[in-house]
């Protein structure tokens, strides 16, 4: 009867470890992807803008402007026009011979005495946005979230590690899958070591 009794015991306890893995799974599913998305797209910040994509556009102009002096309110509502802006926020000239038109997200780079231009826009990358914007804590109130994310990441593993009995549990296959994983950051911090 003892024996019994501890195996019940055993039971509800994996029985429980179960369902709160399986929750907390579905509650932070959305929050896991969030974050291994950004993770990804931070990951690679020096190949690529991970928040806009900048679209570039080479500009013919109809006339062209010779002199700063020559140029107008009306020249530069002209020009923003030419590449589908209603209006401008402020202009300025890098060097003699050029302006520089700032608009809401984009910017417009006219060579003066020729007729062409540079366009620039910048979008934001679907997602990918927002994704980064949590993952950095841009939101002062987030990192509150973030902190209840991760504690409940460390439980959610920690209570699938001990879920399962047997060969396929910690105490079997599982735990050198285990091992096998945790050899993966040891190694990436000993070669950190070395080669510095």
């Amino acid at each position: 009867m003892k024996s019994e009794g501890k195996k019940i015991s055993r039971t509800n306890w994996r029985y429980y470890a179960r369902t709160l893995h399986r929750d907390f799974g579905y509650v932070f599913a959305s929050l896991i992807i969030i974050y291994s998305l950004s993770g990804i797209a931070l990951n690679h910040i020096k190949d690529w803008n991970p928040d806009f994509s900048i679209e570039r556009k080479d500009i013919s102009l109809p006339d062209k402007v010779n002199r700063k002096e020559d140029v107008t309110e009306k020249t530069v509502l002209h020009w923003a026009e030419l590449v589908g802006e209603k209006h401008y926020l402020t202009y300025d000239f890098p060097t003699d011979n050029q302006i520089k038109i700032y608009f809401d997200n984009a910017s417009m780079l006219i060579n003066l005495g020729e007729k062409s231009a540079n366009y620039e826009k910048l979008s934001r990358r679907m997602i990918f946005y927002e994704s980064n914007l949590l993952h950095r804590n841009v939101l002062a109130w987030w990192k509150w979230i973030s902190d209840i994310f991760a504690l409940s990441l460390i439980l959610i593993t920690i209570l699938g590690i001990f879920i399962l009995r047997g060969e396929q549990g910690i105490f079997g296959r599982g735990g050198w899958l285990l091992i096998t994983g945790i050899t993966v950051p040891v190694i990436g911090i000993a070669i950190y070591y070395i080669s510095s």
